[in-house]
Protein backbone atom coordinates (compact mmCIF):
# COMPACT_ATOMS: atom_id res chain seq x y z
CA UNK A 1 0.00 0.00 0.00
CA UNK A 2 1.42 3.40 -1.02
CA UNK A 3 1.72 6.31 1.37
CA UNK A 4 -1.01 8.15 -0.57
CA UNK A 5 -3.33 5.15 -0.29
CA UNK A 6 -2.58 4.88 3.42
CA UNK A 7 -3.39 8.56 3.94
CA UNK A 8 -6.65 8.24 2.00
CA UNK A 9 -7.62 5.14 3.95
CA UNK A 10 -6.90 6.92 7.24
CA UNK A 11 -8.93 9.95 6.12
CA UNK A 12 -11.99 7.90 5.15
CA UNK A 13 -11.81 5.87 8.35
CA UNK A 14 -11.71 9.08 10.40
CA UNK A 15 -14.70 10.42 8.47
CA UNK A 16 -16.56 7.18 9.05
CA UNK A 17 -15.87 7.42 12.79
CA UNK A 18 -17.32 10.94 12.86
CA UNK A 19 -20.45 9.76 11.06
CA UNK A 20 -20.88 6.79 13.38
CA UNK A 21 -20.28 8.89 16.48
CA UNK A 22 -22.34 11.96 15.68
CA UNK A 23 -25.10 10.70 13.43
CA UNK A 24 -26.22 13.56 11.18
CA UNK A 25 -22.75 14.93 10.66
CA UNK A 26 -23.86 18.19 9.08
CA UNK A 27 -26.82 19.09 11.31
CA UNK A 28 -26.93 22.81 11.98
CA UNK A 29 -29.29 24.28 14.58
CA UNK A 30 -29.99 27.94 15.41
CA UNK A 31 -31.49 28.67 18.85
CA UNK A 32 -32.96 32.14 19.29
CA UNK A 33 -34.28 33.87 22.39
CA UNK A 34 -34.44 37.06 24.35
CA UNK A 35 -32.49 38.00 27.46
CA UNK A 36 -32.77 35.39 30.24
CA UNK A 37 -35.11 33.32 28.10
CA UNK A 38 -33.24 30.07 28.76
CA UNK A 39 -31.77 29.81 25.26
CA UNK A 40 -28.25 28.98 26.43
CA UNK A 41 -29.41 26.31 28.86
CA UNK A 42 -31.52 24.71 26.14
CA UNK A 43 -28.59 24.77 23.72
CA UNK A 44 -26.37 23.10 26.32
CA UNK A 45 -28.94 20.35 26.88
CA UNK A 46 -29.38 20.00 23.13
CA UNK A 47 -25.70 19.19 22.48
CA UNK A 48 -25.20 17.17 25.68
CA UNK A 49 -26.06 13.98 23.78
CA UNK A 50 -22.67 14.15 22.08
CA UNK A 51 -19.75 12.56 23.95
CA UNK A 52 -17.48 15.51 23.18
CA UNK A 53 -18.35 19.16 22.53
CA UNK A 54 -16.30 22.25 21.76
CA UNK A 55 -17.87 25.31 23.39
CA UNK A 56 -17.07 28.41 21.32
CA UNK A 57 -17.18 31.63 23.34
CA UNK A 58 -16.86 34.66 21.02
CA UNK A 59 -17.80 37.28 23.61
CA UNK A 60 -15.51 39.49 25.63
CA UNK A 61 -13.39 37.65 28.21
CA UNK A 62 -14.24 38.39 31.87
CA UNK A 63 -12.65 41.47 33.39
CA UNK A 64 -12.47 42.84 36.92
CA UNK A 65 -13.64 46.15 35.44
CA UNK A 66 -17.04 44.57 34.71
CA UNK A 67 -18.01 42.26 37.60
CA UNK A 68 -21.53 41.70 36.27
CA UNK A 69 -20.18 40.32 32.98
CA UNK A 70 -17.56 38.28 34.82
CA UNK A 71 -20.34 36.73 36.92
CA UNK A 72 -22.28 35.80 33.78
CA UNK A 73 -19.22 34.15 32.25
CA UNK A 74 -18.50 32.26 35.47
CA UNK A 75 -22.08 30.94 35.59
CA UNK A 76 -21.81 29.66 32.03
CA UNK A 77 -18.48 28.00 32.74
CA UNK A 78 -19.82 26.30 35.84
CA UNK A 79 -22.60 24.62 33.83
CA UNK A 80 -20.30 23.05 31.24
CA UNK A 81 -19.39 19.38 31.63
CA UNK A 82 -15.73 18.69 32.38
CA UNK A 83 -15.25 16.84 29.09
CA UNK A 84 -16.20 19.92 27.03
CA UNK A 85 -13.40 22.01 25.59
CA UNK A 86 -13.73 25.81 25.49
CA UNK A 87 -12.39 27.98 22.67
CA UNK A 88 -12.48 31.76 23.06
CA UNK A 89 -12.26 33.39 19.63
CA UNK A 90 -13.95 35.84 17.28
CA UNK A 91 -12.74 33.90 14.22
CA UNK A 92 -15.83 31.74 13.92
CA UNK A 93 -15.20 30.99 10.25
CA UNK A 94 -11.82 29.37 10.92
CA UNK A 95 -13.22 27.51 13.93
CA UNK A 96 -16.06 26.07 11.85
CA UNK A 97 -13.76 25.04 9.02
CA UNK A 98 -11.28 23.36 11.34
CA UNK A 99 -13.80 21.60 13.56
CA UNK A 100 -13.58 17.85 14.15
CA UNK A 101 -16.07 17.71 17.04
CA UNK A 102 -19.58 19.14 17.57
CA UNK A 103 -19.63 22.88 18.24
CA UNK A 104 -21.78 25.04 20.47
CA UNK A 105 -21.42 28.75 19.63
CA UNK A 106 -22.76 31.02 22.37
CA UNK A 107 -23.59 33.50 21.11
CA UNK A 108 -23.81 35.27 17.76
CA UNK A 109 -24.96 38.48 19.41
CA UNK A 110 -21.83 38.87 21.53
CA UNK A 111 -19.74 37.84 18.52
CA UNK A 112 -21.35 40.49 16.31
CA UNK A 113 -20.79 43.16 18.93
CA UNK A 114 -17.06 42.42 18.92
CA UNK A 115 -16.92 42.24 15.12
CA UNK A 116 -18.65 45.61 14.81
CA UNK A 117 -16.00 47.02 17.12
CA UNK A 118 -13.16 45.37 15.19
CA UNK A 119 -14.31 46.72 11.81
CA UNK A 120 -14.80 50.26 13.16
CA UNK A 121 -18.59 50.42 13.10
CA UNK A 122 -18.93 52.26 16.41
CA UNK A 123 -16.60 55.04 15.28
CA UNK A 124 -17.89 54.99 11.68
CA UNK A 125 -14.39 54.33 10.37
CA UNK A 126 -14.26 54.60 6.58
CA UNK A 127 -14.93 51.25 4.88
CA UNK A 128 -16.42 49.56 7.95
CA UNK A 129 -19.49 48.36 6.05
CA UNK A 130 -17.34 46.51 3.50
CA UNK A 131 -15.18 44.97 6.22
CA UNK A 132 -18.30 43.88 8.08
CA UNK A 133 -19.81 42.31 4.96
CA UNK A 134 -16.61 40.35 4.38
CA UNK A 135 -16.59 39.01 7.94
CA UNK A 136 -20.25 38.04 7.83
CA UNK A 137 -20.02 36.36 4.43
CA UNK A 138 -16.95 34.42 5.54
CA UNK A 139 -18.81 33.16 8.61
CA UNK A 140 -21.94 32.29 6.62
CA UNK A 141 -19.91 30.35 4.05
CA UNK A 142 -18.22 28.37 6.83
CA UNK A 143 -21.58 27.75 8.55
CA UNK A 144 -23.10 26.46 5.33
CA UNK A 145 -20.23 24.02 4.71
CA UNK A 146 -19.77 22.83 8.32
CA UNK A 147 -19.09 19.08 8.42
CA UNK A 148 -19.80 18.50 12.12
CA UNK A 149 -22.97 19.18 14.14
CA UNK A 150 -23.18 22.85 15.07
CA UNK A 151 -25.56 24.66 17.41
CA UNK A 152 -25.50 28.47 17.51
CA UNK A 153 -27.26 30.61 20.09
CA UNK A 154 -28.35 34.12 19.12
CA UNK A 155 -30.38 36.99 20.52
CA UNK A 156 -33.81 37.66 19.08
CA UNK A 157 -33.79 41.46 18.92
CA UNK A 158 -36.66 42.20 16.57
CA UNK A 159 -39.50 42.39 19.10
CA UNK A 160 -38.43 45.42 21.12
CA UNK A 161 -38.65 49.13 20.53
CA UNK A 162 -36.41 50.86 18.03
CA UNK A 163 -33.19 51.84 19.86
CA UNK A 164 -32.83 55.56 20.44
CA UNK A 165 -29.18 55.71 19.39
CA UNK A 166 -27.44 54.90 16.12
CA UNK A 167 -25.14 52.13 17.37
CA UNK A 168 -28.10 50.28 18.87
CA UNK A 169 -29.98 50.46 15.57
CA UNK A 170 -26.94 49.19 13.65
CA UNK A 171 -26.55 46.24 16.02
CA UNK A 172 -30.25 45.36 15.93
CA UNK A 173 -30.54 45.58 12.15
CA UNK A 174 -27.34 43.66 11.38
CA UNK A 175 -28.09 40.92 13.91
CA UNK A 176 -31.64 40.55 12.62
CA UNK A 177 -30.34 40.13 9.08
CA UNK A 178 -27.63 37.73 10.25
CA UNK A 179 -30.14 35.58 12.14
CA UNK A 180 -32.27 35.38 9.00
CA UNK A 181 -29.31 34.23 6.88
CA UNK A 182 -28.16 31.68 9.45
CA UNK A 183 -31.71 30.34 9.85
CA UNK A 184 -32.01 29.87 6.08
CA UNK A 185 -28.87 27.71 6.11
CA UNK A 186 -29.89 25.67 9.19
CA UNK A 187 -31.63 22.32 9.52
CA UNK A 188 -33.64 23.45 12.53
CA UNK A 189 -34.49 26.80 14.12
CA UNK A 190 -35.77 26.94 17.71
CA UNK A 191 -37.18 29.92 19.60
CA UNK A 192 -36.98 29.96 23.40
CA UNK A 193 -39.50 32.19 25.19
CA UNK A 194 -39.71 32.25 29.01
CA UNK A 195 -38.05 28.86 29.15
CA UNK A 196 -40.45 27.29 26.63
CA UNK A 197 -39.17 26.04 23.28
CA UNK A 198 -40.96 26.48 19.98
CA UNK A 199 -39.70 24.92 16.76
CA UNK A 200 -40.03 27.35 13.86
CA UNK A 201 -41.23 26.09 10.51
CA UNK A 202 -40.58 27.30 6.98
CA UNK A 203 -39.54 30.89 6.52
CA UNK A 204 -41.94 33.45 5.11
CA UNK A 205 -41.47 34.43 1.46
CA UNK A 206 -43.05 37.85 1.97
Amino acid sequence: MTKLTQRLAAFFEAAARVLRQYGRAREKVLILGGVRSGKSRHAERFVARHPEVVYVAPGLPPSPDDPEWAARVAAHRARRPENWRTVETTDLAATLRGASRPLLIDCLGTWLSRVLDEVGAWTQTEGWELRLDERLEDFLSAWDSAHVPVVAVSNEVGSGVVPGFASGRVFRDVLGALNTRVAAASDRVLLVVAGRVVELGERSES
